[in-house]
């Protein structure tokens, strides 16, 4: 196949044959799921190159769409599993890949919400998927990573574009305008660092958003258990829950009272006059632990 767009000969999607396959099956992206499709594959094998994808590796991907990124994990030897909500781009997506020569021994498709899956088939012979990248959608794109992050202990990298301001959140450090609960939780699992802007002009339809990618690199060993991380993302959310407030009257509710707020904040060595924006992943870890013994 020769590609349109300025794409060398392959198998990815060209903007044309977006088109044409959304007015063939009367598919159009949809505002209320935050559907953005992109539609230059060099776009999608920068992304890829970018998330550093290794022939054989296993990749989650969310959102697929009408199959453009997942085309270009394809290409460069990946095997895709791939988790879609949308009823007519589930049912579309495998008949896309076939047509391209894509067998079932390297794909697989779930159709379901990403919040709601725990479980993900694997590609036989492959393994669990070791890496996230995807084109979230805007709407709801912190709570897939952060859930998926927390469910597959598997997944040791996620490259995903989002919202310019989203990536800007979870990249914020203690002090930042940006900085809240997602850059706590994101900063819980692993390294986050900015991974590049995105042009507006490669989506279909174009958004009145700036894109850019979000890189985590997983930690090699966790910071805690499933238990303390539930202890820690509950102290996390009451102190940005009232951002401008003291810690000891964020964390008033959740502590039972601002007295016992006080006394589990000096037990931590945090002073209970800062405020949530002010605190590291590692400090407010503290003060779930001075909770929980004291």
């Amino acid at each position: 196949m020769t590609g349109t767009d300025g794409e060398r000969p392959g198998k990815l999607l060209s903007a044309r044959d977006i088109r044409e396959l959304a007015d063939a099956t009367g598919i159009h992206p949809s505002k209320q799921r935050g559907q953005n499709f992109v539609v230059d594959p060099n776009t999608v094998r920068s992304i890829v190159e970018r998330a550093h994808v290794t022939p054989g590796q296993a990749v989650l991907e969310v959102g697929p769409g009408l199959g453009s990124l997942t085309l270009g994990l394809l290409e460069a030897g990946a095997a895709v599993t791939a988790v879609e909500l949308d009823r007519g781009l589930a049912a579309l997506l495998p008949a896309t890949l076939a047509a391209r020569g894509i067998g079932e021994d390297r794909f697989r498709l779930v159709h379901a919400d990403a919040l709601q899956v725990t479980e993900l088939p694997e590609v036989p012979g492959v393994g669990p998927p070791t890496a996230l990248v995807a084109n979230l959608p805007y709407n709801v794109a912190t709570p897939i990573l952060l859930t998926a992050l927390e469910r597959f202990a598997s997944l040791r990298t996620a490259v995903v574009m989002v919202q310019s301001e989203v990536v800007e959140r979870l990249c914020a450090g203690p002090g930042s305008r940006t900085y809240g609960a997602p850059s706590v939780k994101a900063a819980w699992y692993g390294t986050v660092t900015h991974a590049g802007r995105i042009s507006r002009q490669i989506f279909w339809p174009v958004p009145n958003v700036d894109s850019a990618l979000v890189r985590l690199e997983r930690y090699a060993e966790p910071l805690g258990d499933e238990t303390e991380r539930a202890q820690v993302f509950a102290v996390v959310d009451a102190a940005f829950a009232q951002r401008r407030k003291t810690l000891r009257a964020a964390l008033s509710g959740w502590a039972g009272s601002p007295a016992r707020a006080e006394e589990i904040l000096r037990a931590a060595g945090i002073d209970p006059g800062a405020r949530g924006e002010r605190l590291e992943v590692h400090q407010f870890r503290a003060i779930a632990r001075a909770a929980a013994t004291g």
